[in-house]
C-alpha cells in the first residue's frame, strides 16, 4: 500500500491542502506523526508546500520526553524541515489550575500550534490521528453516550481561529503506518504512557477494543465506516438546519426566537439540532447542556405545553416560552436591574423620560384644551392635570398592584391584565406602569387606562404622554 499515494489522494477529496500553503506539522515523536512529517516533507520538496515541525514537551516523562525532543529535532534537521519546539512544566501547571491534565495539556499543546501557525502564516496545522485513533474515538463516545455528530468521530479537517485542522492520515491503519516507518528508516518513539490504564483511552485501546474484537474481528473497520457514513450525514443535517436558521430563527441583540409553529412543525431529529445551533450562535459554553435539557425546551414548543414557561439552559442562556414564541436569551446581558424593581419621578416640568430597563421612552406635553390632541392608540394617553397628584411615578410592578379600569367596575390586578393581554412573563418584570403621588395607577401603557383624571370638555390642562418601546 503506497501511503504516500493515499495521503494525497485524501487531501485533495477532502480539499485539506492546496498548493502554497504553509502547514505546521504536530509531530510527537510516536510513529504516526513522524510519518506524516515524512510524507508531508516528499510533497514538500516537490514544491507544493512548506511546512514546519513543531514538537511540544509536556515535562511529563523527563528522560523519555528529552529523547523525543532530541529524536523529533534530529529527524526534522535531517529532513531539511524548520523545526520549533517548547518545553512546558505541565505538573505544576495542572496543580496551579487543578485542570484534567489531558485538558490542561491539549490546552498547551494548541495554544503552541496556534503560536507557530501565526509565526509563520501557516493556514493549516496537519495532526496525526489516525483510522485506529477514530475508532477509538467513537467507540469511547459510544460508551459515554452521544449522538450523530459524536458518531463522526474526529474530523478531518475543521476551523480553528482562522486556522484550519487538518487530520490527513484517518483511513490509515496503525500498522500501516509503522510498516511505512520501518520501510523508510524513520526513527520514532513509544511513549510509555499509552500503556497505562489511568487513562479511559487506554482502557479502551488495551481491553475494551481486543475483547469486542473478539465478536467481530473487523470491528476497527466497522467503527471507522460508521464515522464515515455519520460524519457525510451529519454534515448534510447540519447544512439544513443551518438553513432553517437563517429562514424561522428571528435574531435580536443577545436573543433568539421562533415561532413555537415553525419549530414543532419540523423532523424531531431538526427541532433538536436547530435548537442546538440556536445554543452555540449565543454562547460558545453549550457543551453540558444535555439531551434531557434539549428536549424539554423542543417540548416547551408543542401545542400541548403551556403558554408561558421558562428554564435556565445554562451556558448563560435563558429559555422562555411566551405565547406562540419561544426565545432564548443571553442572561449575562440582560440589564442589571433586570427582575429587580425600578422607579423614576415625574414632575410637572418633566418633558420625557427613558425607562433604560425596559427600554421604554415617555413624552409628557402640556396643552389648553382637550380637543388639541387626542389619543390615536393605546401607546397614548391623555390626562386632566388639575386631578393628578405630583410627582407622577413610572414604576415596574409590584405584587398587589391593581388598576381601576375605564369602563369596568371596580378594579382588577396587573398581572391578570398581562396575562389577558399576553404580556410575555420576561417582559411583564420590567414593564412600566404610570402612578400618581397619591398611589392611583394612571395607566398600563399599550394596555388600559384607568378611570382616574379624565378630561372633559371644560379641562383646561391636559396632559398628554406617548409612549415608545425599542
Amino acid at each position: 500500500m503506497n501511503l504516500r499515494y493515499e495521503l494525497e489522494k485524501t487531501a485533495e477529496e477532502r480539499r485539506l491542502w492546496f498548493a502554497g500553503d504553509c502547514i505546521v506539522i504536530a509531530v510527537s515523536g510516536g510513529p504516526d506523526s513522524m510519518a506524516l512529517l515524512h510524507m508531508l516533507s516528499s510533497v514538500a520538496k516537490e514544491g507544493e508546500l512548506s511546512i514546519i515541525a513543531a514538537h511540544v514537551n509536556h515535562g511529563f516523562r523527563v528522560e523519555e520526553s528529552a529523547h523525543e525532543l532530541a529524536v523529533v529535532r534530529a529527524f526534522s534537521e535531517r529532513l531539511g524541515v524548520v523545526f520549533e519546539s517548547i518545553s512546558l512544566d505541565m505538573p505544576s501547571y495542572i496543580e496551579e489550575t487543578r485542570m484534567n491534565s489531558q485538558a490542561a495539556s491539549r490546552e498547551k499543546r494548541y495554544a503552541f500550534l496556534h503560536e507557530i501557525a501565526a509565526k509563520y502564516r501557516a493556514t493549516k496545522i496537519a495532526l496525526a490521528h489516525h483510522a485506529d485513533d477514530q475508532a477509538e474515538t467513537v467507540l469511547m463516545r459510544v460508551i459515554r453516550g452521544t449522538g450523530l455528530t459524536g458518531l463522526a468521530g474526529m474530523l478531518s479537517k475543521r476551523s480553528e481561529k482562522n486556522v484550519e485542522l487538518i487530520r490527513p492520515l484517518l483511513r490509515m491503519n496503525k500498522s500501516d503506518l509503522l510498516r511505512y516507518c520501518e520501510e523508510h528508516q524513520v526513527p520514532y518513539c513509544t511513549d510509555s504512557s499509552n500503556k497505562e490504564r489511568h487513562y479511559f483511552r487506554n482502557i479502551i485501546r488495551l481491553d475494551i477494543l481486543p475483547y469486542l474484537s473478539r465478536h467481530n474481528p473487523q470491528l476497527s473497520q466497522s467503527l471507522q465506516r460508521l464515522a464515515e457514513v455519520a460524519g457525510a450525514e451529519d454534515e448534510w443535517m447540519e447544512k439544513q438546519t443551518e438553513a432553517l436558521f437563517v429562514q424561522l430563527v428571528t435574531l435580536s441583540p443577545n436573543e433568539c426566537a421562533i415561532n413555537c409553529i415553525d419549530l414543532h412543525g419540523l423532523h424531531v431529529a431538526l427541532q433538536r439540532r436547530l435548537i442546538k445551533l440556536i445554543l452555540s450562535y449565543l454562547s460558545k459554553e453549550t457543551e453540558k447542556i444535555s439531551f434531557e435539557q434539549i428536549e424539554t425546551m423542543r417540548l416547551a414548543a408543542s401545542s400541548l405545553a403551556p403558554a408561558t414557561w421558562r428554564m435556565d439552559a445554562g451556558a448563560g442562556i435563558r429559555c422562555a416560552r411566551e405565547y406562540e414564541v419561544m426565545r432564548w436569551v443571553q442572561t449575562a446581558n440582560l440589564s442589571p436591574d433586570h427582575g429587580h424593581d425600578y422607579a423614576y419621578e415625574v414632575g410637572e416640568d418633566t418633558a420625557s423620560l427613558d425607562v433604560e430597563q425596559s427600554r421604554w421612552s415617555f413624552t409628557f406635553d402640556y396643552s389648553a384644551s382637550p380637543n388639541s390632541r387626542k389619543p390615536a392608540s393605546r401607546y397614548e394617553a391623555c390626562f386632566d392635570a388639575s386631578k393628578l397628584t405630583y410627582p407622577l411615578v413610572v414604576r415596574n410592578r409590584r405584587p398587589g398592584d391593581r388598576i381601576q379600569v375605564l369602563g369596568l367596575n371596580g378594579s382588577k390586578k396587573v398581572q391578570d391584565m398581562f396575562v389577558d393581554e399576553k404580556i410575555a412573563p420576561l417582559k411583564r418584570e420590567l414593564y412600566p406602569l404610570l402612578f400618581d403621588a397619591a398611589g392611583n395607577l394612571l395607566w398600563i401603557p399599550g394596555i388600559r387606562r384607568s378611570n382616574h383624571a379624565l378630561t372633559e370638555l371644560n379641562t383646561n390642562d391636559v396632559l398628554f404622554i406617548r409612549v415608545e418601546n425599542e
